[in-house]
């Protein structure tokens, strides 16, 4: 079914699935959809009953947990506009951001609320508990008005954590939001017999709309961890809750397969030989795709991965695995998803064929390779970002299509490949068009690195790297070797291994050791300006 605004996907999915298991917590309480129909209502009251208003901004900064669900759904069925807060954001950057937006209300966790200042919480109308939904504080007590939502009508203010830039506010409509989910339906369907794991934060576009309203929309039931999802917490949580569904980001998937499939053929020249031949690989990621899918519960059938470039190799083991990974393709300001593939469809390298409904093309393509930069028109484009036209009319080109600011190209089967982002882009000196991101790739492929950046200086390719210590010290130490002997040995072996699997243009020249993890955004993503500008010679 079609949805023009979120109240109507809200009131349609409380009133067709209301004794069907909604949002819950692993190892902890659970509701139905009539018992969310009702926290939402409360919730309302409370927001009217501190004078807020349809249009009005409210602010959601929360882990995830049952009620979050709760308080975005509360906010946009009332015709008010939430405003989502990545929960990485620092102290001042989350005052910024709510004052920014305007905010009048705001719902917060009890972890988070310590971090935002006296001074915007004394503005507030109301500031309410999203543990318990119960009130922290309240200043004002004349009661607001509540229209119906319009379809044009702004639903979610987004604040992204640009690599390069303060975080703008990316303006979602009802519209934007609802189209979004009418193609998930048609790429894949979900029934409410289907059971989510959400792993990944909802302040996220990606799982907020992928992970939350899509099978809110479909009357499935979605399970929350109250804790991060390394491996010793993910491996019960899926063996007693069995999903059918989850969504993830590439590192997830990239470190099981660094640890249960590569460090064990890693460890002598004899298992290295024997791995690299391609006939025994297979056979052994088969293997391992079996056991994965066990580990996984049984009944997975749908593994979304997104939010950053796949490893090639990982994705490799997964397509001889035999594993039910999907890959898609997006931005914030899209709602997310422009392009993606479903399990049995992907294709090594690609995010697969651009959505039913979206268009996308070239611009200022390379007649060399073919490459270009991907500007999109899809229903679920962003209106702007809030309060800044000057970056507005700079992402949209003149007969208003989308920049995502991202090089790619199309094989002949429309199949879309990223190449990297447009910014980041080395021109090299004979001017070919090297992309970091792909180098950095297969730097992260290794089993000893942990993250990597490359850059330009003086017309050579640097390499910083961050190793993974543990895996060093668990390596070398037991060799009662001094570790700080081998770093050399190991950065020639790195870049050997790199610049084996690259073109001749991308080959790295220098591994510089990075002692430091890289700071990086809230959404995970290391902040490359950073090292570019203050390492340069």
């Amino acid at each position: 079914m079609a949805f023009k605004t979120l109240r109507e996907l809200y009131l349609t999915s409380v009133g067709s699935f209301a004794e069907r298991p909604s949002f819950s917590m692993y190892e902890g309480g659970s509701m139905t959809y009539k018992e969310f129909g009702e926290r939402v209502e409360s919730v309302r009251e409370m927001l009217l009953g501190a004078g807020l208003s349809s249009g009005d901004k409210v602010a959601l900064l929360s882990g995830n947990m049952p009620n979050w669900p709760v308080c975005y759904l509360t906010v946009v069925s009332s015709g008010m506009v939430v405003v989502p807060i990545l929960p990485d954001f620092s102290g001042p950057e989350l005052d910024m951001i709510i004052e920014h937006a305007d905010a009048k209300a705001l719902l917060v966790s009890d972890k988070l609320f310590t971090r935002v200042s006296k001074s915007v919480l004394e503005k507030l109308n109301i500031v309410i508990r999203t543990k318990n939904l119960g009130i922290l504080s309240q200043r004002c007590t004349e009661r607001g008005t509540m229209t119906e939502p319009r379809s044009e009508d702004v639903a979610a203010i987004i604040y992204t954590s640009g690599t390069t830039s303060k975080p703008k506010g990316v303006m979602l409509t009802h519209y934007n939001l609802c189209s979004q989910l009418e193609m998930a339906q048609r790429l894949y369907p979900v029934n409410p017999e289907d059971v989510f794991l959400s792993i990944l934060p909802l302040s996220h576009t990606y799982e907020c709309s992928f992970g939350m309203l899509f099978p809110f929309m479909q009357g499935a039931s979605v399970v929350y961890l109250d804790r991060p999802p390394t491996a010793s917490t993910l491996m019960p949580a899926m063996s007693a809750v069995r999903p059918t569904i989850m969504l993830s980001v590439p590192l997830i998937i990239e470190k099981i397969y660094k640890s249960q499939v590569l460090r064990p053929f890693s460890e002598n020249a004899f298992k290295k030989r024997l791995y690299g031949w391609r006939w025994f690989r297979v056979m052994i990621h088969r293997v391992a795709g079996r056991k994965l899918v066990k580990i996984f519960g049984g009944r997975l059938r749908f593994f979304g991965i997104g939010g950053a470039k796949l490893d090639t190799q990982t994705e490799q083991f997964l397509i001889d695995a035999r594993f039910p990974y999907a890959i898609g393709y997006g931005l914030t300001e899209t709602a997310p998803l422009i392009a993606g593939a479903i399990p049995g469809k992907t294709s090594l390298g690609s995010t697969g064929p651009v959505m039913e409904g979206v268009s996308a093309r070239l611009e200022n393509v390379n007649p060399q390779s073919g490459e270009g930069e991907i500007v999109v028109k899809s229903p679920s484009t962003m209106i702007g970002y809030y309060k800044n036209p000057e970056a507005t009319q700079e992402v949209f080109t003149s007969d208003g299509w989308f920049r995502t600011k991202d090089l790619g190209i199309f094989d002949e089967r429309g199949y879309l490949y990223i190449k990297g982002r447009l910014n980041n882009m080395i021109v090299g000196p004979s001017g070919e068009n090297i992309y970091p991101e792909e180098i950095e790739t297969v730097i992260n492929s290794h089993f000893l690195v942990s993250d990597s950046i490359v850059k330009q200086e003086k017309g050579k390719l640097v390499a910083l790297v961050h190793f993974n210590r543990e895996e060093l010290e668990r390596r070398y130490y037991s060799m009662r070797e001094e570790l700080g002997n081998k770093m050399e040995e190991i950065k020639s072996d790195l870049m050997r291994y790199v610049n084996s699997k690259v073109n001749k243009f991308s080959r790295i020249s220098v591994v510089v050791e990075q002692t430091e993890g890289f700071e990086k955004t809230p959404t995970h993503k290391i902040k490359r300006f950073l090292y570019i500008k203050n390492r340069k010679k």
